[in-house]
């Protein structure tokens, strides 16, 4: 917390082996494999300096620095500085996964964390921090930002059929969603379809109903 007694943003470690590590985001902090990093990843895949996180007036800026393997926010390889927003995933080669949070206010909970008697789907989505499980295996890397907004209408709406114009509208909102065709709507459900079946093959996810639209089909746990 500064002077005035804002928050600072804090960067928190997920997937990789920094897990459950965080960081205050106060100061310009390089991420990578060099011990004099502010955040070291000991992997060789990581290079020496890879990115930088640097406060500014407009936000936190994410910046790689020229690494072999690349920095990706939200599932997108940057090649320019962004100003990283509210629970953006932050993926380091292919090697580590953080969480930006614009304070400490709120931690994402972990999946499988909940009151006790409480009835669990096997699929979990995490808004915030854009993390999706199915049962206690996180999908990794992260979802791309289509992907991730096509399965959260579905998850937010359990067992509801979404006609395909609205998750067209919903995914690309109103001024690009005038240009995307239907094909490009079965492309991202078939990208999508495919990284929950790298994890669970054994259960279709997401069903389509032929002159409808999508539906999740999300099943309790066991």
């Amino acid at each position: 917390m500064d002077r005035n007694g804002n928050e600072f943003p804090v960067l928190v470690g997920q997937t990789g082996p920094l897990m459950g590590q965080r960081w205050t985001i106060d100061q310009t902090m390089v991420i990578g494999r060099d011990p004099a990093c502010e955040i070291v990843i000991p992997d060789r895949q990581v290079s020496r300096y890879h990115a930088r996180l640097m406060p500014a007036p407009e936000g936190v800026i994410l910046e790689d620095m020229g690494s072999k393997n690349g920095t990706h926010c939200n599932g997108q390889n940057i090649q320019e500085p962004v100003v990283l927003q509210d629970g953006d995933s932050i993926q380091v080669a292919v090697v580590q996964l953080f969480v930006f949070l614009s304070s400490d206010a709120t931690v994402p909970l972990e999946a499988g964390e909940g009151s006790i008697g409480e009835k669990r789907h096997r699929l979990h989505l995490e808004s915030r921090s854009r993390r999706v499980w199915v049962g206690k295996q996180e999908v990794t890397p992260p979802l791309s930002a289509p992907q991730f907004r096509l399965l959260q209408v579905l998850y937010e709406q359990p067992e509801k059929v979404i006609s395909r114009q609205d998750l067209i509208t919903a995914i690309w909102r109103d001024q690009e969603a005038l240009g995307v065709s239907e094909q490009a709507l079965d492309a991202l459900v078939r990208r999508l379809r495919d990284r929950l079946a790298e994890v669970d093959p054994r259960h279709t996810y997401i069903i389509t109903i032929r002159g409808h639209g999508l539906r999740l089909d999300n099943p309790l746990e066991r």
